[in-house]
């Protein structure tokens, strides 16, 4: 299952990087069309609304970068002992994939969240094995399995 899960989120993170990399070229290409033609202050201002999408799309465009990167290092075939990058931990009620933060998924009628190590949780949970127990916000967490 713990293959499935991260094949999932390999695609779900490539679409998300193949979609900002669609929306800077587009702002690109925006750019470089509306020199051709334009001039004075409203082109200006236009130029520099445009640059300032750029920024922040290029900065989401990292931040996903950074999560493709984490999950390209995770060896799914690996059974852990103890909680770690690419762990499937089933605690009471909750199955957590340890990886990088990104949004609950279903996969063969089982929700699973995928948890950063430096989460609240994750960072209880990292290092500890089967029988641990942590509390994060008033609720307890134990962990009943590990893969």
């Amino acid at each position: 299952m713990k293959n499935k899960i991260l094949k999932y989120y390999k695609q779900l993170v490539q679409d998300r990087i193949d979609v900002f990399q669609d929306m800077i070229s587009g702002l690109t290409d925006d750019a470089q069309n509306d020199a051709k033609g334009s001039a004075g202050d409203k082109h200006e201002t236009a130029l520099s609304m445009m640059h300032l999408e750029q920024e922040k799309l290029n900065y989401k465009l990292r931040e996903v970068l950074d999560q493709k990167n984490i999950l390209d290092r995770i060896d799914d075939s690996v059974i852990h002992q103890k909680v770690a990058l690419g762990s499937l931990v089933q605690t009471n009620g909750m199955l957590l994939f340890i990886s990088t933060a990104l949004p609950k998924i279903t996969i063969d009628n089982k929700t699973v969240f995928a948890l950063s190590p430096q989460s609240p949780l994750g960072s209880q949970l990292m290092g500890n094995s089967i029988g641990f127990s942590a509390e994060v916000n008033g609720k307890q967490y134990k962990i009943e399995s590990l893969e």
